[in-house]
């Protein structure tokens, strides 16, 4: 996709966002559409803002092409704020800004986050740098569905860095092999040297390496503290205000623990949660 494309008005943005929405089969559509009508709508508008950049970064097109469409999209975010946007996801996102007060710097981080990942190469230096590009794709997004949920601010990004955290560094466990079919490598190069993993050039070497199995059980760790946090967090909240949140920990918490009884040493393995475990999921807590 790139930069005149994104140039698009024709239809109802509403309809346009929930319809984006839709189509990437989430299965956490059914508790976002449980939502009031405002919030809901909100929540919709988010999500396709973040499905569409994401897109941008993990096309497998030109690095440059990518560059240039989410700069685009920096130029859209601060066309929104000043009330002139010129796509259908931004406008749907137009009365959620004013309604729920959403930060600017939070759509910017989650498009600076798919701008690391836009590269046709990734490597991550240190446990820091994971943490900030962990803040930009995932717990930005939550700070910003907080905003929409009502929660108090203090509690409500305080539920984003947790939830956030845990939920990435679950997906970047669960993809390690996938990315690095990609040239991706989102362990952090200081986490691989202190378990004796100093080369990260080839990628094959590293999916082998008899410690590997070592990072990923640290990074474990990191996570269930996360979640641990992030659900006692959950539990001071409002049920109904996040039912969406607990969704989504529910789910990667499961899909954490499928990847730990699997263990480290396959981790070509692909691991995922059943439909019926997603079902009982969404009415248990989507739902009930």
């Amino acid at each position: 996709m790139n930069a005149t494309e994104l140039d698009i008005l024709d239809g109802d943005p509403i309809a346009h966002a929930e319809a984006v929405v839709r189509r990437s089969g989430t299965s956490f559509f059914w508790a976002m559409r449980r939502l009031p009508e405002r919030e809901r709508q909100a929540m919709f508008a988010v999500y396709a803002f973040c499905r569409e950049v994401d897109d941008i970064a993990d096309d497998p097109g030109d690095e440059d092409a990518k560059k240039l469409a989410l700069g685009w999209w920096r130029g859209e975010i601060e066309r929104l704020y000043g009330g002139h946007p010129r796509n259908l996801t931004s406008q749907a996102l137009l009365p959620a800004i004013e309604a729920f007060e959403l930060n600017k710097g939070d759509f910017l981080a989650v498009i600076d986050g798919m701008d690391m990942d836009a590269g046709n190469r990734v490597r991550v230096a240190h446990m820091d740098e994971l943490t900030l590009y962990c803040d930009r794709v995932a717990c930005a997004v939550g700070r910003l569905s907080t905003r929409v949920f009502g929660l108090p601010t203090e509690l409500a990004d305080r539920l984003a860095f947790a939830e956030g955290l845990a939920l990435q560094l679950t997906n970047i466990l669960r993809d390690v092999a996938e990315d690095a079919g990609r040239d991706r490598l989102y362990l952090p190069a200081d986490v691989l040297a202190a378990h004796d993993i100093t080369d990260t050039e080839n990628l094959t070497d590293v999916l082998a390496h008899p410690r590997l199995a070592d990072v990923c059980e640290v990074l474990a760790g990191v996570a269930e503290i996360h979640f641990k946090d992030a659900l006692s967090l959950a539990d001071q909240c409002e049920r109904e205000r996040v039912r969406p949140a607990m969704m989504m920990l529910q789910v990667y918490h499961r899909i954490l623990s499928r990847l730990q009884q699997r263990g480290w040493h396959n981790i070509e393995t692909p691991v995922s949660l059943g439909k019926l475990t997603k079902l009982w999921v969404a009415l248990r807590y989507g739902v009930l």
